[in-house]
């Protein structure tokens, strides 16, 4: 697929069929995100893919509102970041994880970013418990110094998105001359 058609497809799903995903599909789109540019080159960006189902369903709760499309998802990708490697280790994630989706595009799957930074899990109550420290509860695996910026929710939409609105105009694009 060319790039300029992964971008005219890129959506963010919020419906999935269930079905697991690939694993090889996985490292592939990892290996393609792990080339994203970051801040001096201090690659201070990890992925942790999840395919364990249940795992991935449990995702679902580390917010009651925008995450529980994670319940239906077949895989998840955590995005982690090194905030002692770079101090700018959240661009550097941002940047992969958009990376990320856009591999996940031409591979033939479908994605939702999932915020997670400093938001609670619930989202009328400052006292509730950081959606990262629930993550990191879920997810031993996870590094000793590493946050959680994201999480990526993976797989086979069970519908078709709408495709972005056409072009609006000049007023997005400025040029100095």
């Amino acid at each position: 697929m060319e790039f300029k058609d992964v971008m005219k497809k890129r959506r963010s799903t919020r419906r999935y069929t269930g079905q697991p995903v690939e694993k090889d599909k996985l490292m592939r789109v990892m290996e393609l995100a792990l080339r994203a540019p970051s801040s001096k080159n201090t690659r201070s960006t990890r992925l942790m893919a999840v395919t364990d189902l249940k795992r991935v369903h449990e995702l679902g709760k580390l917010r009651d509102w925008g995450s529980s499309l994670l319940e239906e998802a077949g895989a998840a990708i955590i995005i982690l970041g090194d905030e002692s490697a770079s101090p700018m280790w959240q661009t550097n994630a941002t940047i992969m994880a958009t990376c990320l989706q856009l591999a996940l595009v031409d591979e033939g799957l479908a994605s939702c970013w999932v915020h997670v930074g400093d938001y609670r899990t619930l989202q009328d109550d400052p006292e509730s418990k950081r959606s990262e420290d629930y993550v990191k509860e879920l997810f031993p695996e996870i590094p000793e110094g590493y946050r959680v910026w994201s999480v990526i929710a993976v797989g086979y939409a069970d519908y078709t998105p709408k495709p972005l609105p056409e072009y609006e105009g000049p007023e997005r694009i400025l040029f100095v001359e």
